[in-house]
C-alpha cells in the first residue's frame, strides 16, 4: 500500500473537512473515529482527544451521513481545536465496519487505534498505549476499559490474566467453556501495528452493522504472531446510548448471522480447525439466544426472520456439535435454543 504525501491542508479531496494539520513526518499513531447521529457526544469525545493530542498523532474523524442530528457540523466546528485532525463524509451510510475501513485507508501512523465517536478516553492515554506496544514490541495490545451507564462505572478486564508480557495470540482463543480474548472484541479496547494491515488483518468487513468485530478478533488471534495485555483503563465505553445499534431493534441487528458465518467460513483452512470451530459454535450459539431472550424489542417482521435465520444455523450443527458448545450455558438459553431447533434431547442445561 502506497503512502501518501502527508499534506499540510486537508480538502482537496471530496468529503474532507479544511482543517489545518501540521506539516511533519508520518505520525507514529492514527486516531480512528467513525461517528454517526452522535452530535450531543462530539463534545466529550473532541475534548479527550485534545487532552490526549501530540505532534506525531493524527486523528481521523469518519462522518457515516447522520441522519437525525448535525454530526457532521458539529465535528467541524469542534476539531477546529484538535491538531493534525480531519474529518472526513461519507456520501452515504454505510456501516460501522465501513466507516472503519474508510478511516483505515486514511491513516498514516505506524500504528492504529479506533475510538467510538460517543465515547471518550483519560487525559494522556493515547501516549500510555503507544509506550506500551513500543516497549513490548508486539503486533497488537489488548487493553481493559471502563463501562459507564448513566451515572455508573465499572471497570470491565480483559479476559486474559497474563499482563505485559508478548504471548501468541492462538494461545488466548480456548478454551471453550470459558470466556477468552475472542469474546472481547471491541477494536476501541487497543493499539495495533501498521504490519498487520499489510498482511490484510486489520480491514472489517464492508456492511456489517453489527458484530463487525467478531471475524477482526477471530483474524487477529488465528493469524497475528504477537500480541499482549495491558492493564490500561483509559477508554471509557458509553452504554445505553439512544442512537446505538445495540438500542435499536431493526433488520441491521441480524448481520450477526453473517458476521458469524464468516468466521466459521474462515475457520475451514485453519491447522486447528476441529478444537476452534467448537469455540466459534458457542460463541454463536450464546448470541443467538441473546437475541432471541431480547427478540420483543424487534419489530414483528424482524422477529420472525430472526427466527427463521435462527432454525437454518442451528440446522447446520449437528447436535453433537451442540452438545459441546452448549454446556453450561444455562437452562433459559439452552430451552430457547432448543424451541428454534427442534430435536437436541441429548443437549444438557
Amino acid at each position: 500500500m502506497r503512502r501518501r504525501d502527508f499534506p499540510t491542508v486537508t480538502g482537496t479531496c471530496p468529503g474532507e473537512s479544511p482543517g489545518v494539520r501540521v506539516p511533519s513526518l508520518p505520525p507514529k499513531l492514527s486516531v480512528i473515529v467513525p461517528c454517526f447521529n452522535i452530535e450531543g457526544y462530539v463534545p466529550d469525545t473532541v475534548t479527550s482527544l485534545v487532552n490526549n493530542a501530540k505532534d506525531e498523532f493524527e486523528f481521523i474523524f469518519v462522518e457515516d451521513r447522520s441522519t437525525k442530528d448535525r454530526t457532521y457540523e458539529a465535528l467541524l466546528h469542534l476539531t477546529k481545536r484538535l491538531k493534525n485532525s480531519r474529518v472526513i463524509r461519507h456520501e452515504q451510510n454505510g456501516g460501522l465496519a465501513t466507516a472503519r475501513n474508510t478511516g483505515i485507508d486514511a491513516a498514516e501512523g505506524r500504528y492504529l487505534t479506533f475510538l467510538d465517536g460517543d465515547d471518550w478516553l483519560a487525559p494522556g492515554y493515547l501516549a500510555r498505549l503507544v509506550d506500551t506496544v513500543e516497549r513490548l514490541d508486539v503486533d497488537f495490545v489488548r487493553t481493559d476499559h471502563v463501562q459507564v451507564t448513566g451515572v455508573g462505572r465499572s471497570v470491565h478486564r480483559a479476559p486474559e490474566g497474563r499482563r505485559h508480557t508478548p504471548l501468541d495470540p492462538r494461545t488466548s482463543i480456548l478454551p471453550v467453556d470459558d470466556t477468552t480474548m475472542v469474546d472481547y472484541p471491541y477494536a476501541w479496547a487497543g493499539i495495533y501495528h501498521r504490519r498487520l494491515l499489510d498482511r490484510g488483518l486489520l480491514r472489517f468487513h464492508d456492511g456489517l452493522r453489527t458484530a463487525e468485530d467478531r471475524p477482526w478478533i477471530w483474524a487477529l488471534h488465528r493469524r497475528a504472531d504477537s500480541y499482549a495485555v495491558a492493564s490500561l483503563r483509559g477508554v471509557f465505553y458509553r452504554r445505553g446510548v439512544a442512537s446505538s445499534l445495540t438500542q435499536i431493534g431493526d433488520v441491521r441487528q441480524l448481520d450477526f448471522f453473517r458476521s458469524f458465518d464468516l468466521v466459521l467460513g474462515e475457520l475451514a483452512d485453519d491447522p486447528e480447525a476441529g478444537r476452534l470451530r467448537k469455540k466459534a459454535l458457542r460463541n454463536y450459539c450464546v448470541v443467538i439466544a441473546h437475541q432471541l431472550l431480547a427478540r420483543d424489542r424487534f419489530e414483528r417482521s424482524v422477529a420472525a426472520r430472526l427466527r427463521q435465520l435462527a432454525a437454518e444455523a442451528l440446522g447446520r450443527m449437528t447436535e453433537e456439535e451442540l452438545a459441546d458448545a452448549l454446556v453450561g450455558m444455562g437452562e433459559e438459553r439452552v430451552h430457547v435454543l432448543r424451541r428454534i431447533r427442534g430435536g437436541m434431547k441429548g443437549v444438557a442445561a
